[in-house]
């Protein structure tokens, strides 16, 4: 049940007298476990709703309102009770971190309400029959799937949990009501590739549309892999196969369906599929279609630009997009006057050199990275990917005010997209 916080003047809720303090208990004779539930019957127009007083009596009210109408109901908030990972993965990041982080960092949540409302992976291992109704009846969809294989015995050995192999009937059960499913698979080589991956494409495409995606993610491996399975690393060649592989499927397929991740595409110095391939980009927070949104950005974006005089700026990436991000440089240079920008490919010490993207850059990266630089850049910009959202601090704890003393430079932030890009390269020195 949820306490009600306060109640919206001139709102339904107002009208039938709830208070400040009474509870709400459920809808159509269902539990409200959380504010999930009272999104879903706000919006509805006709429904029954059970209120508890603050002095213990229950009252039933029959509703009926247009649908624009709301309740007008806020809640007190409640404890943050999220569903945690039941798994063991072969290729956790988790397991691959240092200690001595923030402890968010080592929460492994595997939450379905958090896979709606904020687009994570959920790998549906620690579901009970009532989870899947309430999925269903709520209509949370779409939902973030981490499917890996559909393979049971493969998946079982994946994930170290016994009951990971019953991906297949959680597939067709939300499927079958109504869900959306947008699907990842995390590929390990010679784990879950070859005929497995092949074997995975073509069930879960099966279940086109309502499973809408499949993106396909390399494993994140650092150096901090003591104790764990050997992970193979995937070389240009391993790449270059996978990106034969997803075309193939796609032309079978008639669709854009197999999605390889951009980090594919780097690593096999491939071209990026254009902007349409991608589709709506449901799968853009999981690094698929980043770069092609990229480009489109920048070039709806760039102009004849001029900085009221010269400027040396220092543009900080990661490894893997370290080339793509030097091109995009030199194109956005000759566009505005007065500009000279240099690139800068980090290598990632603090995870290992094995991990390239720049969003798991820290601090202390970028410091060792740009100290011994010679040239008198006059700002160093980097991406807000490599920060914690809302807050200007890497992961491994320096802020941006830390490092801007160390290097003793202003450093700048700019959004990892390709308008932000080019509008940071063309800002005046404040």
């Amino acid at each position: 049940m949820l306490k009600i916080k306060n109640v919206e003047k001139n709102s339904v809720g107002f009208e039938l007298k709830i208070k400040k303090g009474d509870f709400l208990i459920g809808f159509d004779g269902f539990e409200a476990i959380d504010e999930l539930d009272y999104i879903f019957y706000n919006e509805k127009e006709k429904f029954s709703l059970e209120i508890e007083k603050q002095n213990g009596k229950k009252l039933f009210f029959d509703i009926e309102k247009y649908e624009d109408e709301t309740l007008g109901l806020n809640f007190e908030l409640q404890e943050k009770d999220i569903q945690t990972c039941h798994n063991n993965c072969i290729f956790c990041f988790v397991d691959q971190m240092p200690k001595g982080l923030r402890e968010s960092l080592y929460i492994k949540d595997d939450d379905f309400k958090y896979s709606f409302m904020c687009g994570n992976f959920v790998t549906l291992t620690n579901l009970a029959d009532k989870d899947i109704e309430r999925i269903i009846r709520l209509k949370l969809s779409p939902l973030y799937i981490s499917v890996h294989t559909t393979d049971e015995k493969i998946r079982c050995q994946m994930m170290n949990n016994r009951f990971a192999g019953k991906i297949r009937g959680y597939i067709k059960s939300l499927t079958d009501g109504g869900i959306i499913l947008n699907t990842q698979i995390v590929l390990v080589k010679n784990v879950n590739d070859g005929d497995i991956l092949i074997n995975t494409a073509r069930e879960l495409y099966s279940y086109y549309p309502k499973v809408k995606t499949m993106a396909v993610v390399p494993c994140g491996v650092t150096k901090f892999r003591e104790g764990l399975c050997k992970i193979e690393p995937m070389d240009k060649e391993y790449c270059e196969n996978i990106i034969k592989l997803s075309e193939e499927l796609n032309k079978e397929f008639k669709h854009n369906f197999f999605m390889p991740s951009d980090e594919f595409y780097f690593k096999a110095e491939k071209e990026i599929p254009p902007f349409e391939f991608y589709g709506n980009f449901e799968q853009i927070e999981n690094g698929v279609g980043l770069t092609a949104k990229f480009i489109k950005d920048f070039y709806d974006t760039i102009k004849a630009a001029a900085l009221k005089k010269p400027v040396k700026k220092l543009m900080v990436t990661g490894s893997a997009a370290f080339k793509f991000i030097t091109d995009m440089s030199k194109i956005a240079q000759n566009k505005i006057k007065n500009l000279e920008v240099s690139v800068i490919g980090c290598k990632n010490m603090f995870f290992g050199e094995t991990v390239t993207c720049t969003g798991l850059l820290t601090g202390g990266d970028i410091f060792e990275a740009v100290k011994d630089i010679k040239d008198n850049f006059d700002e160093i910009i980097i991406p807000s990917c490599t920060l914690k959202e809302f807050e200007k601090v890497f992961l491994d704890g320096m802020t941006v005010d830390a490092l801007e003393k160390k290097l003793n430079k202003k450093i700048v932030i700019s959004a990892a997209d390709g308008e932000s890009f080019f509008n940071t390269l063309a800002m005046d020195k404040e």
